[in-house]
């Protein structure tokens, strides 16, 4: 089918239709983008539908985002993606605002229980028995113009997803429907949060192994990696690969030679910052014992995989009750953080992460489970 493409290539043009949407009961949002070399996304098309038709904004000639930037924010508009986390990325970057109240139509299918993680082709296939044409997520949306092809698919995207939300939002209970908007929440909360880079030492591949005076180089390693992947917009691998972190910070190289033999090491990166890292890690390695990291914590052992399994029914058994996909439930991270706070004798503490309606529903099975009693069915 034919599909009308309305153009947005202006701010006063924008501001007109920021103005309408104002008054909308909810508004459909996706982004075409490029990430191929660059640490943050470079915007090609910003899509906006409202049920009956689509408008692609062209983020390459539009300057003044402010009446998008009080859309986004207005919380008397719903705000509907899918599978959003990058577009957030976008959103935040180009905009300098979030999505609020946001419905992820990805979230909703699983609190459907119509599958977790779907696919958008998957889900609108499945919901409004549509198949979407493949072939353009990967295109170049940067280059202009673009081509036809590229127009109807971002336009289509956002007719099928007002389609969509008005399919599943009657078919979500009240409660179920507040649920997803607080995991919205979380979504936002999520994107908001920036690990500092003093901080992204804790996070890197068998940190745990490394003693605290290994740390130290590691830590150091980090913070100019995670500055220098923002300041030259370039992905942290291209800054310096995630595999040679470890073994920099165990091994300690002192010469252009032994750097080039570290695991993974990049013959560029040596070239370019060789040296800089040299002296990066001499300087580390000679703190003080005082200046050292703590030891990280090492991950739970085998016999604590029993004990998971029982935590993650708990889960389960939730989710069977109120037809949820039961992956919503109960992530992996937090039922290990809720074991690492007292394993394997306790006291266990809830992890701050279990929060809201999960914590509300399950928080007691969980703790009684642990304590080897029988959790009591929640009403």
């Amino acid at each position: 089918m034919a599909i009308d493409i309305n153009w947005i290539r202006d701010d006063a043009s924008l501001a007109q239709h920021c103005a309408t949407w104002q008054k909308l009961p909810f508004v459909v949002l996706d982004t075409e983008f490029v990430r191929v070399d660059t640490f943050y996304p470079l915007a090609g098309l910003v899509q906006v539908g409202d049920g009956s038709a689509a408008w692609l904004i062209d983020p390459l000639l539009i300057g003044d985002w402010a009446p998008f930037a009080a859309l986004l924010e207005n919380p008397a508009v719903v705000k509907v993606l899918h599978a959003c986390s990058e577009d957030l990325e976008v959103f935040e970057r180009l905009v300098g605002a979030l999505p609020t109240p946001l419905f992820d139509t990805q979230l909703a299918a699983a609190y459907l229980n119509l599958g977790f993680s779907m696919g958008y082709s998957r889900l609108v296939q499945e919901v409004l028995g549509v198949e979407l044409p493949k072939g353009e997520t990967r295109s170049d949306w940067l280059q202009r113009p673009l081509s036809p092809t590229q127009l109807s698919y971002a336009a289509e995207d956002v007719l099928h997803l007002a389609e969509l939300y008005e399919a599943l939002l009657p078919r979500l209970s009240a409660e179920k429907n507040a649920w997803l908007l607080e995991d919205g929440e979380e979504l936002l909360a999520n994107q908001r949060r920036v690990t500092p880079p003093e901080e992204a030492y804790k996070d890197a591949k068998l940190a745990w192994k490394l003693a605290p005076q290994q740390l130290a180089v590691l830590r150091a390693l980090c913070i100019w990696r995670e500055r220098e992947a923002r300041a030259r917009n370039q992905p942290r691998n291209r800054v310096l690969r995630e595999n040679s972190l470890w073994p920099l910070a165990r091994f300690q190289p002192d010469n252009l030679v032994s750097l080039a033999r570290i695991d993974d090491m990049h013959p560029r990166t040596v070239r370019q910052d060789g040296e800089f890292i040299l002296a990066l890690i001499k300087e580390a390695a000679a703190l003080p014992p005082q200046e050292w990291p703590e030891p990280l914590p090492e991950p739970l052992p085998p016999e604590a995989s029993g004990v998971l399994k029982k935590l993650r029914a708990v889960g389960q058994r939730e989710a069977e009750r109120l037809d949820m996909a039961p992956e919503l439930m109960l992530r992996k991270k937090t039922l290990e953080a809720l074991l690492k706070s007292g394993f394997p004798a306790g006291p266990y503490q809830l992890p701050e992460s279990l929060r809201g309606w999960r914590r509300e529903l399950m928080g007691q099975a969980l703790l009684d489970t642990l304590a080897g009693q029988t959790p009591g069915v929640q009403a």
